[in-house]
């Protein structure tokens, strides 16, 4: 039995796995209706598409300056109080959404702002606050640019973006590249030390294939399938309105990111030939990677929205680069790893 093989077994499998056939319907369901998705969507990412005002209330003896840098802000009702108690009467009896109260501290306005603690709310609160805190700091800066022994770099002008072209860029496109490589590995884990446990990778190594034969062909199909997946995912975006620019970048770097993912998965697999274990640690181990990619000069996520908007830096094309040259070395050593394993210990 070639890897070959084994590839069109673990292939046919996968029409007869409820789970993986579930999270591919999801992930169709998000593309092919995105445009839906993200006018819904977009009232949480944008609390400003969704109407209404946030209402806060507002202290201090700056409070005149934040009050005018409020006024730029569409959807932000501000009210002026006396004094902190009784804006915080009205935070408690919820006539206001928060508090801020404004003062001056060694020559610089500072703002101290109150939101609930825990509600679906404070998510909107926050965001408005923090776009009048932006256009007071912008203010200021340009207030106090006469004063200063150098020119400071000009404050670039202020723009009416539509939420609605944040939110796919961003969000949406990120998710649809990566939920494939995430579900890619887990396949692997699932497929793997499904063989072990039911002993049927046993009767596979009465088959001339070797395990490494074995491991390439259930672990290709996946690394295999996500570039594909992504591919579909990006054409039914495109046919809701939501064009994607340089989908051969963005192709590039999840086959790499895949490649890692299922290198990872099939490791764990042979390593902890126990399905709940072997998941476990897989998932902990991707969510940790994850959050480690914060590290990075650029953030895979950012990496691929740069891309979708036609707008990559030389920084962007160095990431795609090193996560190319990553993956290469990384099944490279993986697959002289396996070929050393002892596959008797494994079945």
């Amino acid at each position: 039995m070639s890897k070959t093989t084994i590839a069109g077994r673990e292939f046919r499998s996968l029409s007869r796995e409820k789970t993986i056939v579930l999270a591919l319907l999801i992930q169709i369901v998000i593309a092919g209706f995105s445009s839906f998705l993200v006018v819904g969507l977009t009232s949480l990412y944008e609390p400003g598409a969704a109407g209404g005002d946030v209402v806060v209330g507002v202290t201090g003896e700056e409070a005149d300056t934040l009050v005018a840098a409020a006024a730029e802000v569409d959807g932000l009702d501000i009210r002026r109080y006396d004094d902190r108690d009784a804006a915080r009467a009205a935070f408690d009896a919820n006539r206001v959404g928060a508090t801020a109260h404004a003062e001056r501290i060694e020559d610089r306005t500072a703002v101290r702002v109150e939101a609930p603690q825990a509600s679906v709310r404070k998510t909107f609160i926050v965001v408005q606050v923090r776009a009048a805190l932006e256009a007071l700091e912008r203010s200021e800066r340009a207030d106090r640019a006469a004063y200063l022994t150098n020119d400071p770099l000009p404050i670039p002008p202020s723009v009416d973006a539509s939420p609605y072209f944040g939110f796919p860029y961003t969000v949406l496109v990120p998710t649809l590249v990566f939920l494939p490589v995430f579900i890619g590995g887990a396949v692997v884990v699932d497929s793997l030390t499904e063989e072990v446990e039911r002993g049927t990778l046993a009767l596979l190594r009465v088959t001339p294939a070797s395990l490494l034969d074995i491991v390439d062909g259930k672990a290709g199909v996946m690394a295999a399938l996500t570039p594909l997946q992504v591919g579909l995912w990006i054409a039914l975006l495109s046919m809701n309105d939501i064009p994607v620019e340089n989908v051969a970048p963005i192709l590039a770097i999840a086959t790499a990111l895949s490649a890692l993912a299922v290198a990872f998965a099939a490791g764990l697999a042979i390593a902890i030939p126990v399905r709940q274990r072997a998941q476990l640690t897989y998932s902990f181990g991707m969510l940790t990677a994850f959050s480690a990619a914060a590290l990075l000069p650029e953030h895979p996520a950012t990496t691929v929205a740069r891309f979708a908007i036609d707008s990559p830096t030389i920084g962007t094309y160095a990431h795609l680069a090193g996560y190319i040259l990553v993956a290469v070395v990384v099944v490279v050593a993986f697959r002289r790893w396996v070929g050393g394993v002892d596959a008797e210990a494994l079945g």
